[in-house]
């Protein structure tokens, strides 16, 4: 007797995310979901509505809620059973605290990493750096913004120093939202290049001290360039001053001006 017919099965939404099924199923949609955090796609203080993201990526609601709990241990996402799930906000202060503590860690991962560093992990480091920098003259912005990220990993990891690494790591991933955000604006991402080139020399010069200096106050600007873009209000082509969009993107709110007669 032949058995009957299954159901087809609904056509994934036009903005559909393709999964691995070879990487554990709640990790890869966590992996997901930082990345669009990070972008923005996810806004800061949004809330996560679960079944808009199950047909965004054809998953079930339980991998989902893995990923979330996931998500919340990252402190990226808060998890309420009142209100459900709300991307974190970042304010002024805490992006100020945030990168003056990244500044430090990854400043003195880069003098440890110029001293204990071989020839071999140098010439890697210089691989990223030269394909940063295609990324970076066709302007492609996710591509270029990968890399950054592999080349300070690889710069706190080449430090040796399994405390460093470790507590950098656990406050890495709420600092990526505002590095993404600063090479939106050309100056910065200008600068940025120009900073890491100058790092690289430091470690072809084997000067620790260099490094480190370098690494410290590129961290240091990019903070600044999060919490102005955090603070400061964007003026529109009217000459009207309106709150800098980047605002609500870290803290999911606007400032709300009483209006005058």
């Amino acid at each position: 007797m032949d058995r009957p017919a299954e159901p087809a099965r609904p056509a994934p939404p036009a903005d559909a995310i393709p999964l691995s099924r070879r990487v554990p199923f709640a990790r890869q949609i966590a992996d997901t979901l930082r990345d669009l955090i990070v972008r923005g796609d996810l806004a800061a203080g949004s809330r996560i509505v679960e079944r808009t993201l199950c047909e965004r990526l054809s998953v079930s609601r339980t991998p989902l809620r893995e990923a979330l709990k996931l998500l919340e241990a990252d402190g990226l996402i808060e998890l309420s059973q009142n209100r459900g799930a709300r991307v974190m906000s970042m304010t002024i202060a805490e992006a100020g605290h945030l990168f003056e503590l990244i500044a430090g860690l990854e400043g003195f991962a880069a003098e440890l990493a110029v001293a204990r560093a071989c020839p071999d992990d140098i010439i890697a480091l210089d691989l990223q750096h030269a394909q940063m920098l295609r990324h970076y003259a066709d302007q492609e912005k996710d591509a270029y913004f990968a890399l950054n990220n592999a080349i300070h990993d690889a710069v706190v990891r080449l430090s040796g120093n399994p405390l460093l690494i470790a507590t950098h790591a656990s406050i890495l991933l709420r600092a990526r939202r505002g590095r993404y955000m600063a090479i939106v604006d050309p100056l910065r991402w200008r600068e940025s290049v120009a900073e890491h080139a100058a790092l690289m020399a430091a470690f072809r010069s084997c000067d620790a001290p260099a490094a480190g200096a370098v690494w410290r106050q590129h961290l240091r600007r990019t903070g600044e360039t999060v919490r102005t873009a955090l603070g400061q209000p964007a003026v529109s082509a009217d000459g009207a001053s309106e709150q800098h969009s980047a605002e609500t993107c870290l803290t999911g709110s606007e400032t709300h001006r009483p209006s005058s007669d």
